[in-house]
């Protein structure tokens, strides 16, 4: 392929990929807007006209800051690369570092910190803005920034060690390097799914047994029914950071445990509670989690062997804005570049990951309505919906292109399909 070519292709896609998203963002904030007059027949009766309209305006409040930031993100892209920006980073790091690998190193840290500045101001409107202006934040400003450096020693921690082996790979083990370097990532993903929840997630949240032996028996006795063992139930301190609820599952193998936000249990009954976890049981019973780890593992060997391909192609770089060195490394470059444009690449492809997720949700409340009472699942969403200000009303074509989950109105008509009211 020629450089013009590429660089061509690059544009193009970059483009299309900016206008797709203010397009589908118009179109919700249309829709929303144009709904938000009334409750949908469904939750007439279970949602109130002032909760409707919360939750309308705080998509719309979201969809216009989410516009806002793709289309500086695509200025930061252009910036980074046709512009020379991560040129310049590059030249400069190689006067102040002698060793091949250091430099590469603190390239690919120069990039992601600048990259984090330049979405700080967003992070900081959407936490201490939005969010707190329609309820949601509990988060102080020294939490912010004591999460951040948490943050930062994780990255540093666990980071640095798997770019150093990749970038040892990439430069010794021969044209091959990308299925060892693939190896290594899927091996690096699995430590972390056994790290997380005993040693990376207590950093950040305080997490207690759950103190409520009736609410344990229930769930205890559920998840014998479906065959699924855990190793302990805990409730997590949420609510110092957000007013949002949710509950999750988490770690691998007998380590794995059923984690409640604080807020989640002031919200919900038992018996909704219940009907929750057991939707969740429905993503391990029909194996939805090890599918999608399985899926992600190939997706990503296809990456890899493409990047494999990419590092070696002097178009790959020069159609970048990149003019690759001769007489040194350029490893970390091809890093850099390929993550930064693949999404690019891939976008138009989000529809179709966005599919196979729905299903995966029916399948779950499926499941759920077979182990516990569905109107008991019913009343969890609406209250959830409620409590998290979730529009009812998406639009048709941005949830299909977007959403993992199935738009409220249609989850509910399946979930009450021969349920009696």
């Amino acid at each position: 392929m020629s450089t013009s070519l590429f660089t061509l292709l690059f544009v193009l896609f970059l483009a299309i990929q900016t206008m797709v998203r203010v397009w589908l963002s118009s179109r919700q904030i249309r829709y929303v807007s144009a709904h938000r007059p009334e409750v949908p027949n469904e939750f007439a009766e279970k949602i109130s006209l002032r909760s409707h309209q919360r939750a309308a305006d705080y998509t719309v409040e979201r969809m216009k800051l989410g516009m806002i930031e793709w289309v500086f993100d695509a200025f930061i892209l252009i910036a980074f690369t046709l512009l020379g920006g991560l040129q310049l980073i590059d030249i400069f790091l190689q006067k102040q570092f002698t060793g091949e690998l250091w430099r590469q190193l603190a390239l690919l840290a120069s990039v992601s910190i600048i990259t984090g500045l330049l979405h700080l101001p967003f992070s900081l409107w959407r936490q201490f803005k939005l969010e707190a202006k329609f309820g949601f934040n509990r988060m102080t400003l020294k939490l912010f920034v004591s999460d951040s450096i948490k943050g930062i020693a994780v990255s540093l921690i666990l980071g640095l060690p798997l770019m150093a082996a990749i970038l040892w790979l990439m430069a010794e083990a021969g044209n091959a390097w990308w299925l060892w370097a693939w190896a290594l990532w899927v091996g690096f993903n699995v430590l972390i799914l056994y790290l997380y929840p005993t040693f990376i997630a207590p950093m950040f949240n305080k997490f207690t047994p759950l103190d409520n032996p009736e609410l344990a028996e229930r769930i205890n006795k559920l998840t014998q029914r479906c065959g699924f063992t855990l190793n302990g139930l805990f409730v997590m301190d949420g609510s110092k950071r957000s007013a949002h609820g949710n509950a999750y599952f988490t770690g691998f193998g007998k380590a794995r445990r059923i984690v409640f936000f604080d807020t989640l249990l002031n919200k919900l009954n038992g018996p909704e509670i219940e009907a929750v976890l057991a939707h969740e049981l429905g993503h391990f019973k029909h194996k939805h989690i090890i599918k999608r780890m399985v899926s992600s593992f190939l997706i990503a060997l296809v990456f890899f062997a493409l990047l494999g391909y990419l590092k070696n192609t002097v178009w790959f770089y020069e159609g970048l804005g990149i003019i690759p060195a001769l007489g040194r490394s350029n490893d970390a470059l091809a890093l850099i570049l390929f993550f930064m444009v693949i999404p690019v690449f891939t976008y138009l492809l989000s529809p179709v990951a966005s599919w196979f997720s729905r299903k995966d949700e029916f399948q779950a409340d499926q499941y759920a309505k077979e182990q516990t009472e569905a109107n008991a699942l019913v009343s969890a969403l609406v209250k959830l919906y409620d409590d998290n200000a979730a529009t009812l009303t998406p639009d048709p074509l941005h949830s299909a292109f977007y959403d993992s989950h199935p738009p409220a109105t249609i989850r509910i008509r399946h979930l009450t399909t021969d349920v009696k009211a």
